[in-house]
């Protein structure tokens, strides 16, 4: 084989004589030889390189990637293979990351107008946040973020209800107030799957991102109004069951373990989705921590205790909006006794 000009090889190798420039001055390709009228020639030898780092370009290498491994031909070429693979792997995931966006962008669009620029900037937002609290993986099972258009605008009528409410200085405790309490953590436990997990994060987001609270409008004001008027409804449930100075008892008493509880029936949740039965010693331990917290809240007479079973009994809106299920009430009971 003779040698060859650059511009020969580069016809024939399919590069351009800028690329092959290129290698040259990085070092990754150096001719051979040069003619007297200074033309970079390229040998047999010369071919054959180019062919491994064409071969290797082909892998996703980068330039210098290659010219390190074949600087070192003994390195072991399964270890590049490796390292391409964990690349592709990363790859795989932004663009299913692209994907899962562009598929929200999508359903948003679905059903109504096209959004305006202000519109997709916010979408944009929420992607970036909600990602900052969950996996792909969760978002995928989080029916709050497979949300469409109209169900957006149910959230943002009711946010607008109640800074009305809040406006107005319409008391907690009136029943207005705790129909539309009611309504929020209702709509908020079926966008979160029934996971209390879920709503703890959504919970830690809102308190912690400025970003959450200007785009939800959701304020620490507001979240707070929201949470005294679900109380206030709940112990208006209760008070057909208990005395006044019960249900005083647990208005005085029932936030101030709210974090606790919170992570309790986290905890019990995720017992219970794997599989933990109700007998084991951890099951056990949670039910334990559970009846502390509630005699906390409702105090220790038994006679209170058993009208507060009956009330649960009879009335199924309590447990509404609140992560907590009556099986969840059975496992507790039977882990307690366990």
């Amino acid at each position: 084989m003779k040698a060859l000009k650059i511009g020969e090889l580069a016809a024939r190798s399919g590069l351009t004589v800028r690329a092959l420039h290129h290698y040259d001055n990085i070092g990754l390709l150096t001719p051979s030889a040069r003619a007297d009228s200074g033309y970079r020639l390229y040998s047999r030898d010369d071919v054959a390189r180019l062919h491994q780092i064409q071969a290797l370009r082909k892998f996703g290498m980068s330039l210098a990637d290659i010219g390190t491994f074949l600087a070192s031909p003994d390195a072991p070429f399964a270890d590049i293979v490796a390292q391409q693979i964990e690349a592709l792997n990363r790859q795989i995931a932004q663009a299913t990351t692209l994907r899962e966006q562009l598929s929200q962008l999508q359903r948003q669009m679905r059903g109504g107008d096209e959004p305006a620029l202000e519109d997709w900037l916010s979408t944009l937002e929420h992607m970036h946040l909600y990602e900052q609290y969950f996996s792909q993986d969760e978002l995928r099972r989080l029916p709050f973020w497979q949300r469409d258009a109209r169900r957006n605008q149910a959230w943002e009528a009711l946010v607008r209800e109640v800074r009305e409410a809040m406006a107005r200085k319409l008391p907690a405790s009136d029943p207005q107030a705790g129909a539309l309490a009611r309504r929020w953590m209702q709509m908020l436990e079926q966008d979160t799957g029934g996971n209390p997990e879920f709503a703890w994060r959504m919970t830690a987001m809102l308190e912690q991102e400025a970003t959450a609270q200007r785009l939800t409008r959701i304020t620490p004001e507001l979240r707070q109004y929201v949470g005294e008027a679900f109380s206030e409804y709940r112990l208006s449930l209760y008070a057909n069951y208990l005395s006044a100075a019960e249900v005083q008892h647990m208005r005085e008493h029932g936030g101030k373990h709210f974090r606790e509880w919170m992570e309790l029936i986290v905890a019990v949740h995720k017992h219970m989705a794997s599989g933990v039965p109700a007998n084991a010693p951890s099951s056990h331990a949670l039910a334990c921590e559970w009846l502390r917290l509630f005699r906390l809240r409702v105090g220790n007479d038994p006679a209170t205790l058993k009208k507060i079973r009956t009330a649960h009994e009879r009335e199924p809106a309590l447990l509404q909006g609140t992560w907590v299920s009556t099986a969840m009430l059975d496992y507790i009971r039977t882990a307690a006794a366990a």
